[in-house]
């Protein structure tokens, strides 16, 4: 009889084994699992942003040691991959332009802006060749135009056209893959003309001869990038994204103080040559922004002309995602 109760055990202790092992493999193919007794903060970033300088500074790691919290970084080609690795809870917090976050609030993607970087403005534009006979945002009547399908540099080339009275059909917009094949693009005259980012839009105009065509232009376009949190971590630790702000906050007030410093840390980091992160960095100051009205009504802007011209399937209210605190 006893046997019999051992064997009977067993089986339930196996069996609660395969089911637990099971559960356990189904969250991790589903990117989702609990953060709550993790003491590891996953950060994703891009190339040539703000975080960039973070990650070399040490500043979030001193900070986040204090409560027992290490900082695991993981990089992403572009802002769309880096919001999927949000959703899928492959990171807890990353930082990208604001037409990713319409695009994932569109596709109705779990995610939360949690703060914002002060405008740049200048950190965009649109470049053709100085010999290809184009002089101006008119001159690109039916041409090829190089973009990251949803960018900022593509609202930027969106706000150009309209700005002269050109529409979206006026142009064939060539959809690129990634900052790297818009570049190879362009200087093999595959486009006509290059809408790109800092610091790839800096590469183009020191390494090839280019007429910045959007250059001194006021679009009322701020090109804010942004931070965003995975829900369930801003849920669980609203003091971590507020620790993680905090020390972003102090390393870009340090880069304003020290942009030599930077244009060095950076370039060494990014393996750029550092007269493209020196033009990167001149122009722009860093710094972070609490989300607010403008910022909201800013955004909504672009999303409700991203619906108008076919980018996103539906009208979105992107305040839902973008807490004021």
């Amino acid at each position: 009889m006893k046997r019999k109760i051992y064997a009977f055990l067993t089986m339930i202790i196996s069996l609660l084994i395969v089911l637990v092992g099971c559960n356990d493999q189904s969250e991790k193919s589903s990117g989702k699992h609990s953060r709550s007794d993790s003491k590891t903060i996953r950060v994703g970033y891009q190339k040539g942003n703000t975080l960039n300088i973070l990650k070399e500074s040490g500043i979030l790691e001193k900070t986040l040691a204090k409560k027992g919290y290490s900082v695991e970084w993981k990089e992403f080609t572009h802002g769309g991959t880096l919001l999927e690795g949000l959703f899928t809870g492959n990171i807890d917090f990353g930082h990208a332009a604001d037409g990713s976050g319409i695009n994932a609030q569109a596709a109705h993607k779990p995610l939360v802006y949690v703060g914002a970087d002060l405008p740049n403005p200048e950190g965009v534009g649109v470049l053709v060749h100085k010999d290809s006979g184009i002089q101006s945002i008119q001159g690109l009547k039916g041409k090829k135009i190089g973009v990251l399908k949803g960018g900022n540099h593509h609202y930027l080339a969106i706000l150009a056209l309209k700005e002269v009275g050109l529409n979206i059909d006026d142009v064939e917009w060539v959809y690129l893959n990634d900052a790297a094949q818009g570049r190879t693009a362009f200087e093999t005259n595959k486009i006509d003309a290059l809408a790109s980012y800092d610091p790839f839009l800096a590469g183009a105009e020191i390494d090839l001869n280019t007429i910045n065509l959007t250059e001194g232009k006021d679009y009322n376009y701020p090109n804010r990038t942004f931070y965003y949190a995975n829900v369930d971590f801003n849920k669980e630790h609203p003091e971590l994204v507020e620790l993680i702000l905090n020390a972003i906050d102090e390393s870009d007030f340090w880069a304003n103080k020290n942009k030599p410093e930077v244009v060095k840390l950076v370039s060494k980091m990014l393996g750029i040559d550092a007269a493209i992160i020196d033009k990167a960095t001149a122009r722009r100051e860093y710094g972070v922004n609490k989300i607010n009205k403008e910022i909201i009504a800013a955004q909504q802007k672009q999303a409700d002309i991203y619906y108008e011209i076919g980018l996103i399937p539906e009208k979105i209210d992107v305040s839902k995602d973008m807490p004021i605190k």
